[in-house]
């Protein structure tokens, strides 16, 4: 295999293919085994883990909760070490914790162990989460960089592919045997990825979308200091209205996400819907998500976001809608369901990053970034106990997919309204 160094260097001298598409394809299949095994694919999980232990669907979404607060909690720190370290390091420290974290889970005996694990999940997940992965794609391209952030989330969606394989893997031999096969597999995979990963194009002679610059590597010191000439520092950038706006709509947005992506499985085996179709749900919803990303990357390129963003809320909106009424004799809902809010849900992920972007000229994107998933995540937190808790108490999931489609409209509000930055963050340096 030829070091990815030689590959720069190749480049250089017959540049056929840019070196950022090498970058988007392996943060590409890196969110593939992220987002299947550990978000989306953890419903197959849930109900061998309940079965076993006795444990309740509260107490086990308490783990998927844990595991977005820590995210939570880690991704401006993950922010801001990518802008400081680059990428690399921290996705090859995601892949070993993601690793170590499932030979953990195959050895389970208690419901703290559980907590544990998933406090380990969390730290290898914000390795490889979309902070470090944007961050990384969006250094590699200007005017392309919707596209390219849109193709490179598609990996969390295709990552739904996994779900079948992973069900019937559990259900043949046993969900801790799948544990450690898998574990096995993201080592496998996962770390000859991270290697191709680099951080600024600059500190390769490059400028973004593979312009040649004066031909000298320029050192990551240099680079980074003609970077931040006329730069919004990130102490404006969190005091700005429109910070807020975007971050408070995200976190409004991500408690639908994460309770529908954690319960899906579960809440469609309560209205009598087999297991074995629930789980092509699970893996249908995240495919039709790549058309939100891509078209989101792609109008997110060319027309107003917060108009663009406020579209694909109301497609969660209604989505939500139909979900909330599905049931063996309205199995039918499932199909506009996963449509709408299936391709809601995959515009998150590019128009986050288009928006700052748009209202944040910075050389801290991925500081930016961090502090905007900092605040979705506490979203992803709240969202799956609140789905839980309704079922424990209630019997039924239909009370919290109504409340949480009232709090898209209240996102899409808040997205709608969001302020220009450039009267903000100047108003502020005053």
């Amino acid at each position: 295999m030829n070091n990815p160094d030689d590959i720069l260097e190749n480049r250089k001298s017959a540049p056929r293919l840019f070196y950022g598409w090498w970058i988007v394809g392996a943060c590409f299949l890196l969110s593939i085994l992220s987002g299947g095994i550990f978000i989306i694919g953890f419903t197959a999980f849930i109900e061998p883990i309940v079965n076993e232990f006795g444990w309740s669907y509260a107490q086990v979404s308490l783990a998927a909760s844990l595991r977005g607060a820590n995210v939570g909690l880690l991704a401006p720190l993950m922010g801001i070490l990518v802008d400081r370290w680059g990428p690399r390091r921290l996705l090859f420290t995601g892949v070993i914790l993601l690793g170590l974290s499932l030979l953990l889970l195959s050895r389970l005996t208690s419901l703290i162990m559980f907590y544990g694990v998933f406090a380990v999940v969390a730290v290898g997940i914000s390795g490889l989460s979309p902070t470090v992965m944007v961050t990384a794609v969006n250094s590699w391209f200007r005017k392309n960089a919707g596209l390219a952030i849109g193709i490179m989330s598609c990996g969390f969606s295709l990552g739904s592919l996994l779900v079948p394989t992973m069900v019937k893997i559990i259900d043949t031999y046993s969900w801790r045997t799948a544990a450690l096969i898998f574990g096995a597999v993201i080592c496998v995979i996962g770390i000859p990825l991270s290697f191709l990963v680099r951080h600024k194009p600059e500190h390769y002679g490059y400028l973004p979308e593979g312009e040649k610059s004066n031909g000298k590597v320029q050192h990551e010191s240099t680079a980074d200091e003609e970077a931040t000439k006329d730069d919004i520092g990130i102490k404006e950038v969190l005091r700005s209205r429109t910070f807020w706006h975007i971050g408070l709509a995200m976190m409004l947005l991500f408690l639908p996400i994460s309770a529908v992506t954690v319960h899906v499985m579960p809440y469609l085996s309560s209205v009598g819907i087999e297991r074995t179709h629930a789980g092509m749900v699970a893996m249908a919803m995240p495919l039709v998500s790549v058309i939100g990303r891509l078209s989101a990357g792609w109008l997110g390129d060319r027309f107003k976001r917060t108009r663009v963003a406020t579209a694909f809320m109301l497609l969660i909106f209604l989505g939500l809608l139909f979900f909330s009424y599905a049931s063996v004799e309205a199995s039918w809902l499932l199909t506009p369901f996963i449509i709408l809010f299936g391709i809601g849900w995959g515009s998150n992920l590019p128009m986050r990053a288009a928006l700052i972007r748009e209202y944040f000229k910075s050389n801290s994107i991925g500081t930016i970034f961090g502090f905007l998933m900092g605040l979705s995540a506490m979203g992803a937190v709240i969202g799956p106990l609140i789905a839980g808790w309704f079922y424990d108490n209630y019997g039924s999931y239909r009370i919290s997919w109504l409340l949480f489609a009232c709090l898209a409209v209240i996102a899409m509000i808040i997205m709608i309204t969001t302020p220009s930055s450039n009267k903000d963050t100047r108003r502020d340096k005053k």
